[in-house]
């Protein structure tokens, strides 16, 4: 009665375009867009690393001079399939590692010069 009802204004032919498909992408593109950047500048990297990491365990070897995560250095003097590396760290001194402890393989004689 006091208050009138208020009507949204129609819209002319040639004033507003429906956005359509592009719109809908345009609204998107930046998600899609951070995802990629992701994936190129953290998960492809990191699951290069692992790859390399793996490869590397699997090629250890009698011999092999070794780097643990704990730092120490050592050779490598027998390889269970159990995934344990028995490394010698000082003559008639041996411990037992796990495979996945071991981060980096030394050249040969590496050893010798420190």
């Amino acid at each position: 009665m006091f208050i009138s009802n208020a009507y949204a204004q129609a819209t002319t032919a040639g004033t507003a375009a429906d956005p359509g498909m592009m719109g809908n992408l345009t609204t998107f593109a930046p998600l899609v867009l951070m995802f990629v950047v992701m994936y190129f500048l953290m998960i492809r990297p990191q699951q290069k690393r692992a790859k390399e990491q793996r490869s590397m365990m699997d090629a250890l070897a009698k011999g092999d001079e070794v780097v643990t995560s704990g730092g120490l250095l050592g050779k490598v003097s027998k390889v269970s399939d159990a995934g344990y590396v028995t490394i010698e760290v000082a003559t008639n001194t041996e411990i037992v590692v796990q495979k996945s402890a071991i981060t980096t393989l030394l050249p040969k004689g590496t050893l010798k010069s420190l």
